[in-house]
């Protein structure tokens, strides 16, 4: 079993990266393999709804030019997912929120029905803003979202600071474990499976 997370911040080694560490590290200790992805620095294009991907059917963005491809293509082996990003302005980094959101409409065969969670950092507030804002698409992606004892944040401004925060550690340790629960269930022989989705009834209000 594989649990792919993905560092939704500027920074390869901020906060961020220090709290998906320590989730990354107790669902190791569970014997859960793990794979990390930094969305990195370089210009990420936004989605201009072109719909190139859906009429291609190839679960790919037609942009091909940043990290958006190489994050569907890891979430196809992946079995779990945890998403982190720093605090701006009581919202997700944007270049993430970029990227997230054409992964989800381009991939979102390969994030759905799989357990995710996400992870938000912050120096001071906003933090429940921008978990919650990252929870939306699993729960239309009919994702199971795995939680911990708090919501999932950790406290910190200079790099690698959160580790002070003791009680966000542990947090993360817990949404790990709980993580490595899910999952080693969902494999066992006897779980039950899925029931199908009902056709797709869509219904817009302006008529």
């Amino acid at each position: 079993m594989k649990v792919l997370l993905i560092n939704g911040s500027p920074r390869a080694n901020g906060n961020t990266a220090r709290a998906l560490k320590e989730v990354a590290e107790t669902l190791a200790a569970e014997g859960i393999e793990t794979e990390t992805v930094w969305i990195g620095k370089k210009p990420v294009r936004g989605c201009v709804a072109c719909g190139q991907c859906r009429a291609k059917g190839n679960d790919r963005c037609v942009f091909d030019d940043d990290v958006a491809n190489s994050i569907i293509e890891r979430l196809e082996s992946a079995d779990g997912i945890v998403i982190g990003s720093p605090t701006y302005y009581g919202q997700p980094n944007g270049a993430f929120l970029a990227v997230w959101q054409r992964v989800c409409f381009a991939g979102g065969a390969h994030v759905k029905t799989k357990p995710a969670a996400s992870v938000a950092v912050c120096r001071r507030g906003g933090s429940t803003a921008v978990y919650q804002c990252m929870n939306m698409p699993f729960e239309m992606l009919n994702c199971p979202v795995v939680t911990s004892q708090y919501w999932n944040v950790a406290f910190g401004r200079d790099e690698g600071e959160c580790e002070r925060d003791t009680e966000g550690m542990q947090t993360m340790r817990t949404l790990g474990r709980n993580m490595a629960w899910l999952l080693k269930n969902l494999k066992r022989g006897d779980a039950v499976p899925r029931s199908a989705d009902e056709p797709w009834q869509p219904m817009h209000f302006i008529r």
